[in-house]
């Protein structure tokens, strides 16, 4: 696919006009948009990828201010991934992206077509829904790639990636496995983002009165995040796929 002339020259510059044109022809599908999700698809579209799907069914909070791309005063109440989608077409307006205003369940799973992505990428955090996710994706022949738990975090330098049976000190992961043990062992092995710090909540939890700003309710637990570190999980998600990418063309 054409590429929309200029964007992407300093990015051409370090990686060549072939690896651009195995970038935009690989298909993406991130699940969840939100403090993690939404920076790694900007992170893709501005790296060269095209062809890419985001799914979340949540409308923008006032709480999502701090650490989600599309969250602004202006946006609150409405689609995160509508509004995220609009950003990355003012990004690269050649751009495919579709949007869909859905949850990844059980249920729902076969209507997103897995098997026809180059990369799946988890950025969602309802567990049960993620050792669902991690079950289906690591069945295709797509790349998996997982974001852990980035709340309760304000240490950078301890963002890590490794395989997500060698994740430490995460209790989001410990969860996983437990589960995944319990449920139906992945098909394959994947890597994760994750970190081993874990802080304590000093704040306390309080519900918003104003309409469409609420806490969302259906969380067992609401932990603090901050920006930094949500951005930096989702830009090193983006990162795995760009360095998949090249890596497989043997273009380095």
């Amino acid at each position: 696919m054409e590429i929309e002339t200029g964007i992407l020259k300093r990015t051409e510059l370090l990686l060549g006009a072939p690896a651009m044109q195995k970038i935009a022809e690989k298909k993406v599908i991130i699940f969840g948009t939100g403090g993690v999700g939404s920076w790694c698809a900007e992170s893709l579209v501005r790296s060269g990828i095209v062809k890419l799907t985001i799914v979340d069914n949540d409308i923008i909070c006032i709480t999502n201010i701090n650490r989600q791309l599309m969250a602004t005063t202006k946006t609150i109440g409405k689609t995160k991934v509508n509004i995220l989608k609009k950003r990355l077409l003012e990004i690269n307006p050649k751009a495919e992206i579709i949007a869909l205003q859905k949850v990844y369940s059980r249920e729902t799973a076969n209507s997103f077509q897995l098997e026809n992505y180059d990369y799946i990428i988890d950025a969602i955090d309802s567990l049960e829904n993620k050792v669902h996710l991690i079950q289906a994706a690591t069945g295709t022949n797509a790349v998996f790639f997982s974001s852990m738990g980035a709340a309760l975090k304000i240490d950078a330098t301890k963002i890590r990636v490794a395989e997500f049976w060698k994740v430490q000190g995460c209790p989001l992961a410990r969860a996983l496995r437990s589960r995944l043990k319990k449920f139906g062992m992945p098909s394959k092995k994947f890597l994760c983002v994750y970190s081993e710090e874990l802080l304590q909540n000093k704040g306390e939890n309080s519900l918003c009165s104003e309409e469409n700003s609420k806490w969302d309710s259906t969380k067992a637990q609401i932990n603090g995040t901050i920006a930094h570190i949500t951005a930096i999980f989702g830009f090193m998600l983006a990162g795995l796929v760009m360095k998949d990418i090249v890596k497989n063309a043997e273009l380095f």
